[in-house]
């Protein structure tokens, strides 16, 4: 199950998608041609989300297992051994399991590669209202407590940008 759990991994923290979201991404929802996820987010709300490389390679070595455990297309993209969905408790279980061999008993949640998507799109100068419809927020103030600046990428934008530095 270590093709699943890294796709998984690499589908969170690339895609920005919340834990229930995860949990209900679809075969037929995942695009590898477009490199696009459908998802079902807050309020039955559906979206796309990009589908970058690693996540995009993660998911297809997963899918060749995943046709042996459950070969019907329609269903739940992350199944357990016996071919049952996975629930968000599980992926919260195996995110936990993850952080805490990868960063030194450190907690991580599905919400901090959540946080990590965000905030490495903001810092690398995405557009806040493309984020906003990434993460699926109804109101760009829900995005904007993923802005925190650290302090000195603070005075590096105003070394580099004001007349007077």
């Amino acid at each position: 199950m270590v093709l699943r759990d890294r796709a998984i991994l690499e589908l969170m923290y690339g895609s920005g998608l919340r834990v229930s979201e995860v949990a209900g991404v679809t075969v037929d929802g995942v695009d590898l041609d477009r490199g696009r996820v459908t998802v079902v987010g807050k309020g039955d709300k559906e979206r796309e989300v990009p589908l970058g490389d690693p996540a995009r390679q993660a998911v297809v070595a997963w899918l060749t297992v995943r046709s042996v455990l459950a070969p019907r297309e329609g269903d739940e993209l992350f199944v357990n051994r016996r071919g049952r969905p996975i629930g968000p408790r599980d992926i919260r279980r195996l995110v936990g399991r993850y952080g805490r061999a990868a960063l030194s008993g450190r907690r991580v949640t599905p919400h901090t590669l959540r946080h990590s998507f965000a905030t490495h799109l903001l810092e690398g100068g995405a557009d806040i209202r493309a984020v906003q419809e990434m993460l699926g927020h109804a109101s760009v103030a829900t995005t904007q407590r993923y802005t925190h600046v650290s302090r000195s990428r603070l005075f590096e934008a105003y070394e580099q940008s004001h007349p007077r530095a």
